[in-house]
C-alpha cells in the first residue's frame, strides 16, 4: 500500500530532477525531510541557482546576513554529487567574496554547460582562470567582473551565448575572446571598459546587442548577423572626427551586414555614423531589413541625412519606430529643421512600410516635417502612431496631424499623450 500511494517517488530520476529544477535551491534541499528516500534525491540537481529565493529573509530584516548566503551555498556544495550542467550565483546582497573562488573551482570541474555570475556589490570580481578551461559551456554570463585570459586558454569551442555586462579587460582579450567562440550565435555587451575599439569576428553571430562609450566598432565575417542593437552613450564630437579615416562610419558600418533584419539604432549611435560623407544610398542596400528602430535630433542635418540614407537602402522595411533626441545647442546654421519639408516626395522608399511609431514627440517644425514627409510616402501605411514627450498641446498637435497628406487611404493615425 505504500508503494501504491507514494507514485512520485517511484517515477524516473530524470523526471523527479526536473520537479526539483522547477523549485528554488532552498526548497528543492527542503524536500529532504518528506521521506529517507527524498533525503538526497535533491543533491544530483543538474540546476543550482542561488539568487534571492535560495535564503529566506525574516520580516524585520532589511538585508540578509552575508555569511548566512556563502553558508547556505557551501552547505549545498559539500552535499551535492554528480554534474552541474547549470550554475547561477545571483544574490544582490553578496558582495565579490573569495569565497566565490572556491566555488567557481568546484563548478568548473563539472561539466558546466550554463554559468551566470552577477556581483551586484563592490568591486567588480576578479574571475579565476579555472572557468577559462570549461569546454562544455554553451552560455556564459558575467555581470560586474574583471577578465584575464590565460596564456593557455584556447576557447570555448562550444560557445553559442555569451553576456558581458559592468565587464574590464583589454582590447586584445576582448577580440580574442570572441574570435575564439567560434560558435558564437548571440553576443550582449554593456558598460564596459578597459577598451573602446570593437572588432567582431564572428562567422556564427546572429544577435548583437550593445551598449556603451566606445570609439569604433567593425564586424569582420559576420554573414549571418541578422539582429543588431547598437547604443553610443557619448557624443560623437570632435575627438570622434579626428580619428576618422577613410571612407564614412556609415558605409564600414553596413559593409558587412548582408543579412541585417532588424536594427535598433540607440542613444547617439546615428551621430557617430554621421561621421564622413553620408552617402545618399548605400551601395548594398539591406534587401532584409524589415524592422527599424532609431533615436534621432531632427534638428541635425546630418543625422537627417543619413536616416534617410537608410530608407533608400531598406525597400523591405515594414516596421519603423522613431524616438526624438533633442538638443538645442545646435547652431542654427548647422540645423536640418527644414530638411523634411524641402524633401516632399522621394521615389521608392517605404513602400512596404505599415507600422510607424514616432516616439518622445515634442511637436517642433522638425518633427512634424518628418511625420508630413512619412505620410505622403508610403503608399501602403496601416498605422502611425505618435506619442508625445508631454501633455502639453495634444488637442492642436492631433488636429495638425491629421490635416497631413496620405498616400495610403487606410492609414490609421493615433496620437497618444504622456
Amino acid at each position: 500500500m505504500h508503494d501504491e500511494s507514494d507514485r512520485l517517488s517511484n517515477l524516473p530520476a530524470h523526471v523527479i530532477d526536473g520537479i526539483l529544477s522547477c523549485l528554488s535551491i532552498r526548497d528543492a534541499v527542503r524536500t529532504s525531510i518528506l521521506s529517507n528516500d527524498w533525503r538526497y534525491k535533491w543533491a544530483t540537481l543538474p540546476h543550482l541557482v542561488f539568487d534571492k529565493d535560495c535564503s529566506s529573509t525574516a520580516s524585520d530584516e532589511q538585508v540578509v546576513d552575508k555569511r548566512k548566503i556563502v553558508n547556505i551555498i557551501d552547505h549545498v556544495f559539500v552535499l551535492h554529487f554528480g554534474s552541474i550542467h547549470k550554475f547561477k550565483l545571483s544574490h544582490k546582497d553578496l558582495i565579490a567574496v573569495t569565497d566565490i573562488d572556491r566555488w567557481v573551482l568546484r563548478v568548473s570541474r563539472s561539466s558546466v554547460e550554463e554559468f551566470v555570475l552577477e556581483i551586484w556589490k563592490g568591486q567588480r570580481y576578479r574571475m579565476p582562470s579555472c572557468l577559462y578551461f570549461c569546454k562544455h559551456l554553451i552560455h556564459l554570463e558575467l555581470f560586474n567582473c574583471v577578465l584575464n585570459l590565460p596564456p593557455a586558454f584556447k576557447g570555448f569551442l562550444n560557445l553559442k551565448s555569451l553576456d558581458l555586462q559592468h565587464v574590464t579587460m583589454t582590447a586584445d582579450a576582448f577580440e580574442n575572446l570572441i574570435a575564439w567562440c567560434p560558435l558564437l550565435e548571440r553576443l550582449t555587451l554593456m558598460n564596459f571598459d578597459g577598451f573602446s575599439n570593437l572588432k567582431i569576428h564572428a562567422p556564427n553571430l546572429q544577435f548583437f546587442d550593445i551598449g556603451g562609450e566606445f570609439e569604433a566598432v567593425s564586424f569582420e565575417n559576420t554573414s549571418l548577423l541578422s539582429v543588431v542593437s547598437i547604443g553610443l552613450y557619448v557624443a560623437a564630437g570632435a575627438e570622434f572626427t579626428g580619428r576618422l579615416s577613410g571612407a564614412c562610419n556609415m558605409l564600414k558600418f553596413f559593409a558587412r551586414l548582408p543579412c541585417i533584419q532588424r536594427l535598433e539604432v540607440q542613444s547617439y549611435f546615428l551621430q557617430y555614423l554621421t561621421l564622413g560623407n553620408v552617402p545618399s544610398r548605400l551601395p548594398v542596400p539591406c534587401l532584409e531589413l524589415d524592422y527599424l528602430s532609431m533615436r534621432i535630433n531632427y534638428r541635425d542635418i546630418k543625422e537627417n541625412k543619413a536616416a534617410l540614407c537608410l530608407f533608400k537602402s531598406s525597400p523591405n522595411l515594414c516596421e519603423l519606430e522613431m524616438l526624438a533626441r533633442p538638443e538645442d545647442d545646435i547652431p542654427i546654421a548647422a540645423t536640418g529643421s527644414s530638411f523634411w519639408e524641402e524633401k516632399i516626395y522621394v521615389e521608392g522608399i517605404f513602400n512596404q512600410l505599415r507600422v510607424v511609431r514616432v516616439l518622445d514627440f515634442f511637436g517642433k517644425k522638425s518633427e512634424l516635417d518628418f511625420v508630413k514627409f512619412l505620410l505622403a510616402n508610403s503608399p501602403v501605411l496601416e498605422k502611425l502612431t505618435v506619442k508625445s514627450a508631454s501633455s502639453d498641446g495634444g488637442l492642436e498637435l492631433l488636429k495638425e496631424l491629421l490635416r497631413f497628406r496620405r498616400a495610403s487611404v487606410q492609414a490609421e493615425v493615433i496620437y497618444m499623450d504622456t
